[in-house]
């Protein structure tokens, strides 16, 4: 259950503009369509997480059974797209994402770089988590909000799994500080981008 207090359990800098849950039930093929695709890319980054990071037995452990999961979000939003008479649109290009990734180490050692990734993956999953947790309360549609109740729920855990593995490879010090400098960029790239409704994020 995740309490009301967004920020205090997410440690999210910067709420989520109130419009944007109108703005996505107006688009409703849209936002489904970014979701699939958000789901699917979290399923290939931890396979790429477990490929790149295959001598960290805590790290395959943990991550393949979050592949199965995504993969299975995945082809249920799928499935409710189907249900509702509408269409799996292209994938767009995610500017979120992108500018999260742009703040990543990219040189240096291999304990920061893989800090940077984890790190990167607990920020996208408490922002899904908040986003999902809008949808679920913001909603007309009964099913829908049910729908995403379950998908916010499960965002938290995934959330709070990449700052263990962060934690359990990396002294926490090191994880805490960067975690806020994180947090930050993370608060500013929200501030930088459009309120759109066709989007997750």
């Amino acid at each position: 259950m995740l309490s009301s207090d967004t920020k205090t359990i997410l440690r999210l800098q910067l709420p989520t503009d109130p419009r944007w849950v109108n703005l996505a039930a107006l688009s409703l093929e849209d936002i489904l369509t970014d979701h699939a695709y958000c789901e699917q890319k979290a399923a290939t980054t931890c396979i790429s997480l477990i490929q790149r990071y295959s001598g960290y037995e805590m790290i395959v452990e943990e991550l393949s059974p979050i592949v199965t999961e995504e993969w299975g979000h995945f082809r249920a939003v799928l499935a409710e797209l189907k249900k509702r008479g509408l269409k799996l649109g292209k994938q767009r290009k995610d500017l979120y994402v992108n500018a999260l990734l742009d703040f990543q180490q990219k040189g240096g050692d291999l304990e920061g770089r893989m800090l940077d990734q984890l790190l990167t993956m607990a920020l996208i999953e408490a922002r899904s988590c908040e986003r999902f947790k809008r949808l679920s309360e913001g909603l007309e549609d009964a099913y829908l909000r049910k729908f995403y109740r379950k998908f916010m729920e499960s965002e938290a855990g995934h959330y709070t799994l990449f700052i263990k593995l962060a934690d359990h490879y990396i002294d926490k010090q090191i994880v805490r500080k960067r975690w806020k400098e994180w947090l930050q960029h993370e608060s500013t790239v929200i501030a930088s981008l459009e309120v759109r409704g066709d989007r997750i994020h």
